[in-house]
Protein backbone atom coordinates (compact mmCIF):
# COMPACT_ATOMS: atom_id res chain seq x y z
CA UNK A 1 0.00 0.00 0.00
CA UNK A 2 2.91 2.37 0.69
CA UNK A 3 4.13 1.85 -2.87
CA UNK A 4 0.68 2.71 -4.23
CA UNK A 5 0.55 5.95 -2.17
CA UNK A 6 4.03 6.87 -3.40
CA UNK A 7 3.02 6.27 -7.04
CA UNK A 8 -0.16 8.36 -6.56
CA UNK A 9 1.80 11.29 -5.12
CA UNK A 10 4.38 11.06 -7.90
CA UNK A 11 1.64 11.00 -10.55
CA UNK A 12 -0.06 14.05 -8.98
CA UNK A 13 3.22 16.02 -8.86
CA UNK A 14 4.09 15.04 -12.44
CA UNK A 15 0.66 16.11 -13.71
CA UNK A 16 0.89 19.44 -11.87
CA UNK A 17 4.34 20.09 -13.37
CA UNK A 18 2.98 19.33 -16.85
CA UNK A 19 0.10 21.81 -16.40
CA UNK A 20 2.47 24.51 -15.18
CA UNK A 21 4.88 23.88 -18.06
CA UNK A 22 2.01 24.11 -20.54
CA UNK A 23 0.85 27.40 -19.01
CA UNK A 24 4.36 28.84 -19.10
CA UNK A 25 5.49 27.59 -22.49
CA UNK A 26 2.34 28.34 -24.49
CA UNK A 27 2.42 32.08 -25.53
CA UNK A 28 -0.39 34.50 -24.83
CA UNK A 29 -0.20 35.55 -28.48
CA UNK A 30 0.72 33.71 -31.64
CA UNK A 31 1.48 34.78 -35.13
CA UNK A 32 -1.61 34.46 -37.22
CA UNK A 33 -3.13 35.93 -40.38
CA UNK A 34 -5.68 38.72 -39.87
CA UNK A 35 -9.19 37.58 -40.67
CA UNK A 36 -10.88 38.72 -43.89
CA UNK A 37 -13.59 40.53 -41.90
CA UNK A 38 -11.00 42.57 -40.00
CA UNK A 39 -9.13 43.46 -43.20
CA UNK A 40 -12.37 44.54 -44.86
CA UNK A 41 -13.29 46.72 -41.90
CA UNK A 42 -9.76 48.17 -41.78
CA UNK A 43 -9.87 49.07 -45.50
CA UNK A 44 -13.35 50.54 -45.18
CA UNK A 45 -12.31 52.72 -42.23
CA UNK A 46 -9.17 53.85 -44.03
CA UNK A 47 -11.05 54.88 -47.22
CA UNK A 48 -13.70 56.70 -45.18
CA UNK A 49 -11.02 58.52 -43.13
CA UNK A 50 -9.08 59.50 -46.27
CA UNK A 51 -12.29 60.81 -47.85
CA UNK A 52 -13.40 62.73 -44.78
CA UNK A 53 -10.06 63.78 -43.39
CA UNK A 54 -11.47 67.02 -42.03
CA UNK A 55 -14.71 65.42 -40.86
CA UNK A 56 -13.55 62.26 -39.02
CA UNK A 57 -16.51 62.53 -36.67
CA UNK A 58 -18.66 61.12 -39.44
CA UNK A 59 -17.05 57.75 -38.68
CA UNK A 60 -19.19 57.65 -35.55
CA UNK A 61 -22.30 57.43 -37.72
CA UNK A 62 -21.09 54.22 -39.28
CA UNK A 63 -21.32 50.77 -37.66
CA UNK A 64 -18.20 48.67 -37.52
CA UNK A 65 -17.74 45.40 -35.63
CA UNK A 66 -14.29 46.44 -34.43
CA UNK A 67 -12.82 49.08 -32.17
CA UNK A 68 -10.26 51.40 -33.80
CA UNK A 69 -8.30 54.60 -33.36
CA UNK A 70 -6.83 57.07 -35.89
CA UNK A 71 -3.48 58.65 -35.10
CA UNK A 72 -1.46 61.28 -36.92
CA UNK A 73 2.22 60.75 -37.66
CA UNK A 74 3.17 62.14 -34.23
CA UNK A 75 0.89 59.61 -32.50
CA UNK A 76 -1.71 62.23 -31.62
CA UNK A 77 -5.24 60.82 -31.53
CA UNK A 78 -7.32 62.24 -34.38
CA UNK A 79 -10.35 60.09 -33.77
CA UNK A 80 -10.69 58.82 -30.22
CA UNK A 81 -12.70 55.69 -29.65
CA UNK A 82 -14.45 55.04 -26.36
CA UNK A 83 -12.58 51.69 -26.08
CA UNK A 84 -9.23 53.48 -25.85
CA UNK A 85 -8.07 53.38 -22.22
CA UNK A 86 -4.45 54.35 -22.61
CA UNK A 87 -2.33 56.29 -25.07
CA UNK A 88 -1.96 54.24 -28.22
CA UNK A 89 0.96 54.56 -30.61
CA UNK A 90 1.93 52.81 -33.78
CA UNK A 91 4.82 51.21 -31.95
CA UNK A 92 2.48 49.77 -29.31
CA UNK A 93 0.16 48.51 -32.02
CA UNK A 94 3.05 46.70 -33.66
CA UNK A 95 4.07 45.19 -30.31
CA UNK A 96 0.53 44.03 -29.60
CA UNK A 97 0.14 42.79 -33.17
CA UNK A 98 -2.90 45.03 -33.79
CA UNK A 99 -3.85 45.35 -37.47
CA UNK A 100 -3.09 48.86 -38.78
CA UNK A 101 -3.00 50.78 -42.08
CA UNK A 102 -1.45 54.15 -43.00
CA UNK A 103 -3.66 56.93 -44.33
CA UNK A 104 -2.47 58.77 -47.44
CA UNK A 105 -3.38 61.75 -49.62
CA UNK A 106 -1.70 63.56 -52.49
CA UNK A 107 0.87 64.96 -50.05
CA UNK A 108 1.81 61.51 -48.57
CA UNK A 109 1.08 59.68 -45.33
CA UNK A 110 -0.78 61.79 -42.85
CA UNK A 111 -2.07 59.24 -40.29
CA UNK A 112 -2.68 55.61 -39.28
CA UNK A 113 -5.77 53.52 -38.52
CA UNK A 114 -5.25 50.92 -35.77
CA UNK A 115 -7.76 48.14 -35.03
CA UNK A 116 -7.77 47.58 -31.26
CA UNK A 117 -8.15 43.82 -31.46
CA UNK A 118 -5.43 41.31 -32.31
CA UNK A 119 -8.03 38.53 -32.98
CA UNK A 120 -6.59 36.24 -30.30
CA UNK A 121 -9.25 36.59 -27.62
CA UNK A 122 -10.79 33.28 -28.69
CA UNK A 123 -7.38 31.61 -28.55
CA UNK A 124 -6.72 33.03 -25.09
CA UNK A 125 -10.08 31.84 -23.83
CA UNK A 126 -9.49 28.38 -25.33
CA UNK A 127 -6.04 28.25 -23.74
CA UNK A 128 -7.45 29.28 -20.37
CA UNK A 129 -10.25 26.74 -20.57
CA UNK A 130 -7.82 24.02 -21.65
CA UNK A 131 -5.59 24.69 -18.62
CA UNK A 132 -8.60 24.71 -16.28
CA UNK A 133 -9.92 21.53 -17.89
CA UNK A 134 -6.56 19.81 -17.48
CA UNK A 135 -6.42 20.85 -13.83
CA UNK A 136 -9.96 19.61 -13.16
CA UNK A 137 -9.31 16.38 -15.07
CA UNK A 138 -6.10 15.84 -13.12
CA UNK A 139 -7.94 16.44 -9.85
CA UNK A 140 -10.63 13.94 -10.84
CA UNK A 141 -7.98 11.36 -11.76
CA UNK A 142 -6.17 11.99 -8.47
CA UNK A 143 -9.40 11.60 -6.50
CA UNK A 144 -10.12 8.42 -8.46
CA UNK A 145 -6.70 7.04 -7.61
CA UNK A 146 -7.17 7.94 -3.95
CA UNK A 147 -10.62 6.28 -3.94
CA UNK A 148 -9.24 3.22 -5.70
CA UNK A 149 -6.44 3.11 -3.15
CA UNK A 150 -8.96 3.20 -0.30
CA UNK A 151 -10.92 0.42 -2.04
CA UNK A 152 -7.75 -1.67 -2.48
CA UNK A 153 -6.76 -1.15 1.14
CA UNK A 154 -10.19 -2.10 2.47
CA UNK A 155 -11.08 -4.99 0.19
CA UNK A 156 -7.71 -6.49 -0.77
CA UNK A 157 -4.78 -5.30 1.35
CA UNK A 158 -6.52 -5.53 4.73
CA UNK A 159 -7.97 -9.04 4.08
CA UNK A 160 -4.55 -10.22 2.91
CA UNK A 161 -2.93 -8.82 6.04
CA UNK A 162 -5.51 -10.64 8.13
CA UNK A 163 -4.72 -13.86 6.27
CA UNK A 164 -1.00 -13.19 6.77
CA UNK A 165 -1.53 -12.79 10.51
CA UNK A 166 -3.75 -15.88 10.43
CA UNK A 167 -1.01 -17.89 8.68
CA UNK A 168 1.43 -16.78 11.40
CA UNK A 169 -0.96 -17.97 14.10
CA UNK A 170 -1.38 -21.32 12.30
CA UNK A 171 2.40 -21.67 12.04
CA UNK A 172 2.62 -21.05 15.80
CA UNK A 173 -0.01 -23.72 16.40
CA UNK A 174 -2.70 -21.28 17.57
CA UNK A 175 -5.59 -23.07 15.84
CA UNK A 176 -8.36 -21.95 18.19
CA UNK A 177 -8.51 -18.37 16.88
CA UNK A 178 -10.90 -18.14 13.88
CA UNK A 179 -10.27 -15.98 10.82
CA UNK A 180 -12.85 -13.17 10.86
CA UNK A 181 -14.69 -12.84 7.55
CA UNK A 182 -16.19 -9.78 5.85
CA UNK A 183 -18.82 -10.69 3.28
CA UNK A 184 -18.35 -7.36 1.45
CA UNK A 185 -14.77 -7.94 0.33
CA UNK A 186 -13.67 -9.99 -2.65
CA UNK A 187 -12.03 -12.66 -0.51
CA UNK A 188 -14.98 -13.65 1.68
CA UNK A 189 -15.16 -17.19 0.28
CA UNK A 190 -11.37 -17.38 0.20
CA UNK A 191 -11.23 -16.40 3.89
CA UNK A 192 -13.90 -18.98 4.67
CA UNK A 193 -11.78 -21.67 2.97
CA UNK A 194 -8.80 -20.66 5.11
CA UNK A 195 -10.93 -20.90 8.25
CA UNK A 196 -12.18 -24.33 7.17
CA UNK A 197 -8.54 -25.31 6.73
CA UNK A 198 -7.85 -24.06 10.27
CA UNK A 199 -10.70 -26.17 11.61
CA UNK A 200 -9.42 -29.22 9.74
CA UNK A 201 -5.89 -28.63 11.03
CA UNK A 202 -7.24 -28.24 14.54
CA UNK A 203 -9.23 -31.46 14.22
CA UNK A 204 -6.20 -33.20 12.72
CA UNK A 205 -4.02 -32.00 15.57
CA UNK A 206 -6.61 -33.21 18.05
CA UNK A 207 -6.72 -36.60 16.33
CA UNK A 208 -2.93 -36.72 16.42
CA UNK A 209 -2.92 -35.96 20.14
CA UNK A 210 -5.53 -38.65 20.71
CA UNK A 211 -3.49 -41.09 18.65
CA UNK A 212 -0.37 -40.26 20.62
CA UNK A 213 -2.34 -40.79 23.80
CA UNK A 214 -3.57 -44.15 22.52
CA UNK A 215 -0.04 -45.11 21.52
CA UNK A 216 1.21 -44.26 25.00
CA UNK A 217 -1.65 -46.28 26.46
CA UNK A 218 -0.72 -49.10 24.08
CA UNK A 219 2.89 -49.04 25.23
CA UNK A 220 1.72 -49.15 28.84
CA UNK A 221 -0.73 -51.97 28.00
CA UNK A 222 1.90 -53.94 26.09
CA UNK A 223 4.37 -53.45 28.93
CA UNK A 224 1.82 -54.90 31.32
CA UNK A 225 0.83 -57.70 28.92
CA UNK A 226 4.45 -58.60 28.27
CA UNK A 227 5.36 -58.49 31.95
CA UNK A 228 2.82 -61.19 32.85
CA UNK A 229 4.10 -63.94 30.48
CA UNK A 230 7.72 -62.97 31.12
CA UNK A 231 7.14 -63.39 34.87
CA UNK A 232 5.50 -66.76 34.20
CA UNK A 233 8.43 -67.87 32.03
CA UNK A 234 10.88 -66.75 34.71
CA UNK A 235 9.05 -68.63 37.47
CA UNK A 236 8.70 -71.80 35.38
CA UNK A 237 12.37 -71.69 34.44
CA UNK A 238 13.45 -71.11 38.06
CA UNK A 239 11.26 -73.99 39.25
CA UNK A 240 12.66 -76.28 36.56
CA UNK A 241 16.19 -75.24 37.48
CA UNK A 242 15.54 -75.83 41.19
CA UNK A 243 14.14 -79.31 40.59
CA UNK A 244 17.04 -80.28 38.40
CA UNK A 245 19.52 -78.97 40.99
CA UNK A 246 17.84 -80.91 43.82
CA UNK A 247 17.71 -84.04 41.67
CA UNK A 248 21.35 -83.73 40.77
CA UNK A 249 22.43 -83.31 44.40
CA UNK A 250 20.37 -86.30 45.60
CA UNK A 251 21.17 -88.72 42.78
CA UNK A 252 24.84 -87.97 42.29
CA UNK A 253 26.08 -88.91 38.86
CA UNK A 254 23.23 -91.30 37.98
CA UNK A 255 20.12 -89.17 37.54
CA UNK A 256 16.75 -90.82 36.95
CA UNK A 257 13.32 -89.15 36.66
CA UNK A 258 10.02 -90.61 37.67
CA UNK A 259 6.91 -90.32 35.50
CA UNK A 260 5.44 -87.68 37.79
CA UNK A 261 8.61 -85.60 37.59
CA UNK A 262 8.70 -85.86 33.79
CA UNK A 263 5.01 -84.85 33.58
CA UNK A 264 5.65 -81.92 35.90
CA UNK A 265 8.59 -80.73 33.84
CA UNK A 266 6.57 -81.14 30.64
CA UNK A 267 3.86 -78.95 32.15
CA UNK A 268 6.48 -76.35 32.98
CA UNK A 269 7.87 -76.49 29.44
CA UNK A 270 4.33 -76.19 28.01
CA UNK A 271 3.78 -73.13 30.18
CA UNK A 272 7.00 -71.61 28.91
CA UNK A 273 6.01 -72.30 25.31
CA UNK A 274 2.54 -70.79 25.79
CA UNK A 275 3.93 -67.67 27.41
CA UNK A 276 6.53 -67.38 24.65
CA UNK A 277 3.81 -67.70 22.01
CA UNK A 278 1.80 -64.99 23.78
CA UNK A 279 4.81 -62.66 23.72
CA UNK A 280 5.43 -63.49 20.06
CA UNK A 281 1.82 -62.63 19.15
CA UNK A 282 1.98 -59.30 20.96
CA UNK A 283 5.29 -58.32 19.41
CA UNK A 284 4.16 -59.53 15.96
CA UNK A 285 1.03 -57.34 16.05
CA UNK A 286 2.98 -54.31 17.18
CA UNK A 287 5.68 -54.90 14.55
CA UNK A 288 3.10 -55.34 11.76
CA UNK A 289 1.29 -52.12 12.74
CA UNK A 290 4.57 -50.18 12.86
CA UNK A 291 5.66 -51.43 9.43
CA UNK A 292 2.32 -50.40 7.95
CA UNK A 293 2.62 -46.90 9.45
CA UNK A 294 6.08 -46.57 7.91
CA UNK A 295 4.80 -47.71 4.51
CA UNK A 296 7.26 -50.62 4.46
CA UNK A 297 4.84 -53.50 4.90
CA UNK A 298 4.99 -55.79 1.87
CA UNK A 299 2.44 -58.31 0.59
CA UNK A 300 3.36 -60.78 -2.15
CA UNK A 301 0.24 -62.31 -3.69
CA UNK A 302 0.23 -65.42 -5.86
CA UNK A 303 -2.33 -67.93 -7.14
CA UNK A 304 -3.36 -70.53 -4.57
CA UNK A 305 -5.92 -73.33 -4.52
CA UNK A 306 -8.87 -72.41 -2.29
CA UNK A 307 -8.15 -75.54 -0.22
CA UNK A 308 -5.30 -73.63 1.40
CA UNK A 309 -7.92 -71.63 3.33
CA UNK A 310 -9.15 -74.79 5.06
CA UNK A 311 -5.56 -75.68 5.95
CA UNK A 312 -5.01 -72.21 7.42
CA UNK A 313 -8.19 -72.45 9.55
CA UNK A 314 -7.11 -75.86 10.83
CA UNK A 315 -3.63 -74.63 11.73
CA UNK A 316 -4.99 -71.57 13.58
CA UNK A 317 -7.82 -73.40 15.41
CA UNK A 318 -5.93 -74.76 18.42
CA UNK A 319 -9.16 -75.38 20.37
CA UNK A 320 -10.85 -77.11 17.43
CA UNK A 321 -13.88 -74.81 17.61
CA UNK A 322 -14.16 -74.22 13.85
CA UNK A 323 -16.97 -75.89 11.90
CA UNK A 324 -16.16 -75.74 8.18
CA UNK A 325 -18.81 -75.27 5.51
CA UNK A 326 -18.54 -76.34 1.88
CA UNK A 327 -15.50 -74.74 0.22
CA UNK A 328 -15.79 -74.01 -3.55
CA UNK A 329 -12.88 -75.30 -5.61
CA UNK A 330 -11.45 -72.11 -7.11
CA UNK A 331 -8.11 -70.36 -7.49
CA UNK A 332 -7.60 -67.39 -5.18
CA UNK A 333 -4.87 -64.76 -5.32
CA UNK A 334 -3.50 -64.23 -1.84
CA UNK A 335 -0.34 -64.05 0.23
CA UNK A 336 -0.59 -67.31 2.16
CA UNK A 337 1.48 -66.10 5.09
CA UNK A 338 -0.54 -62.88 5.46
CA UNK A 339 -3.86 -64.72 5.06
CA UNK A 340 -2.83 -67.01 7.92
CA UNK A 341 -2.17 -63.88 9.97
CA UNK A 342 -5.64 -62.51 9.12
CA UNK A 343 -7.52 -65.70 9.96
CA UNK A 344 -5.38 -66.27 13.05
CA UNK A 345 -6.23 -62.81 14.39
CA UNK A 346 -9.96 -63.35 13.82
CA UNK A 347 -10.01 -66.79 15.49
CA UNK A 348 -7.87 -65.49 18.37
CA UNK A 349 -10.37 -62.67 18.91
CA UNK A 350 -13.21 -65.21 18.95
CA UNK A 351 -11.38 -67.32 21.55
CA UNK A 352 -10.77 -64.25 23.72
CA UNK A 353 -14.19 -62.59 23.63
CA UNK A 354 -16.68 -65.38 22.77
CA UNK A 355 -15.04 -68.78 23.39
CA UNK A 356 -17.78 -70.56 21.45
CA UNK A 357 -18.03 -72.70 18.34
CA UNK A 358 -16.95 -70.91 15.15
CA UNK A 359 -18.82 -71.36 11.86
CA UNK A 360 -16.77 -70.88 8.68
CA UNK A 361 -18.83 -70.57 5.47
CA UNK A 362 -17.93 -69.68 1.87
CA UNK A 363 -19.76 -68.06 -1.06
CA UNK A 364 -18.73 -66.92 -4.56
CA UNK A 365 -19.72 -63.36 -5.50
CA UNK A 366 -18.65 -61.19 -8.47
CA UNK A 367 -15.08 -62.33 -8.89
CA UNK A 368 -14.52 -62.79 -5.15
CA UNK A 369 -14.71 -65.62 -2.65
CA UNK A 370 -16.47 -64.51 0.53
CA UNK A 371 -15.24 -66.30 3.65
CA UNK A 372 -17.53 -65.73 6.65
CA UNK A 373 -16.19 -66.49 10.14
CA UNK A 374 -18.94 -66.26 12.81
CA UNK A 375 -18.82 -67.05 16.51
CA UNK A 376 -21.86 -67.49 18.79
CA UNK A 377 -20.96 -64.94 21.43
CA UNK A 378 -22.59 -61.69 22.49
CA UNK A 379 -21.42 -59.77 19.43
CA UNK A 380 -20.57 -56.06 19.45
CA UNK A 381 -22.93 -53.13 20.26
CA UNK A 382 -24.38 -51.67 17.05
CA UNK A 383 -22.82 -48.25 17.70
CA UNK A 384 -19.34 -49.83 17.86
CA UNK A 385 -19.53 -52.28 14.96
CA UNK A 386 -17.99 -49.75 12.52
CA UNK A 387 -15.19 -48.91 14.95
CA UNK A 388 -13.80 -52.31 15.89
CA UNK A 389 -11.47 -52.36 12.84
CA UNK A 390 -9.92 -49.01 13.80
CA UNK A 391 -6.40 -48.93 15.13
CA UNK A 392 -6.15 -49.37 18.92
CA UNK A 393 -9.94 -49.49 19.29
CA UNK A 394 -11.41 -51.89 21.84
CA UNK A 395 -15.06 -52.13 22.71
CA UNK A 396 -16.09 -50.20 25.81
CA UNK A 397 -17.30 -53.35 27.52
CA UNK A 398 -14.06 -55.26 26.98
CA UNK A 399 -11.76 -52.28 27.59
CA UNK A 400 -13.17 -52.05 31.13
CA UNK A 401 -13.27 -55.80 31.74
CA UNK A 402 -9.54 -56.35 32.13
CA UNK A 403 -9.47 -58.75 29.17
CA UNK A 404 -6.06 -58.74 27.51
CA UNK A 405 -5.91 -56.97 24.15
CA UNK A 406 -4.39 -54.03 22.32
CA UNK A 407 -6.95 -53.17 19.61
CA UNK A 408 -4.70 -54.18 16.71
CA UNK A 409 -5.98 -57.62 15.66
CA UNK A 410 -8.92 -56.65 13.41
CA UNK A 411 -7.16 -53.47 12.29
CA UNK A 412 -4.23 -55.54 10.99
CA UNK A 413 -6.60 -58.08 9.43
CA UNK A 414 -8.48 -55.36 7.52
CA UNK A 415 -5.24 -53.68 6.45
CA UNK A 416 -3.82 -56.97 5.15
CA UNK A 417 -7.00 -57.79 3.20
CA UNK A 418 -6.90 -54.36 1.60
CA UNK A 419 -3.28 -54.88 0.57
CA UNK A 420 -4.33 -58.20 -1.03
CA UNK A 421 -6.97 -56.26 -3.07
CA UNK A 422 -9.77 -57.66 -0.94
CA UNK A 423 -11.74 -56.42 2.01
CA UNK A 424 -13.09 -57.12 5.48
CA UNK A 425 -16.52 -56.33 6.95
CA UNK A 426 -18.01 -56.92 10.39
CA UNK A 427 -21.62 -57.42 11.48
CA UNK A 428 -23.72 -58.88 14.26
CA UNK A 429 -25.51 -62.12 13.36
CA UNK A 430 -26.12 -64.27 16.44
CA UNK A 431 -22.59 -63.32 17.40
CA UNK A 432 -19.82 -61.41 15.67
CA UNK A 433 -19.48 -62.29 11.98
CA UNK A 434 -16.34 -61.27 10.06
CA UNK A 435 -16.53 -61.56 6.25
CA UNK A 436 -13.30 -61.75 4.28
CA UNK A 437 -13.62 -60.73 0.62
CA UNK A 438 -10.88 -62.71 -1.15
CA UNK A 439 -10.05 -61.92 -4.82
CA UNK A 440 -10.12 -64.75 -7.33
CA UNK A 441 -7.24 -65.30 -9.73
Amino acid sequence: MKSYIRITVQAAVLFLVCVLLFAVLTPQTVTQDTSRQTITALNDIARTAETHRTELDTLGNMVYDVSFVILDMTDNVLYPDTAVNDKMTVEKAIQKRYPYQYLKDENGVWGCVIILDDGLDGYRMLRYRFIIGMAIGGLIILLGMVGFGVYLNRNIITPFRKMQDFAGKVAEGRLDEPLTMDGDNLFGAFSESFDIMREELSASKQRELELQKKERELVASLSHDLKTPVTGIKLAAELLQMRLSVKAEDAGTDIAFSRDEIDSMNDSVDGILQKSEQINALVSDLFTSTLNDLGEFKVNCCDEDSGVLADIVKSCDDKHYAVMGKLPQVIVRIDRKRMAQVIGNIISNSYKYADTAINVDFKLSDGFLEMRIRDQGQGVPSDEIELITNKFYRGKKWADSGTEGNGLGLYIAKMLMKKMNGGLTAENDGGLAITLIIPLS
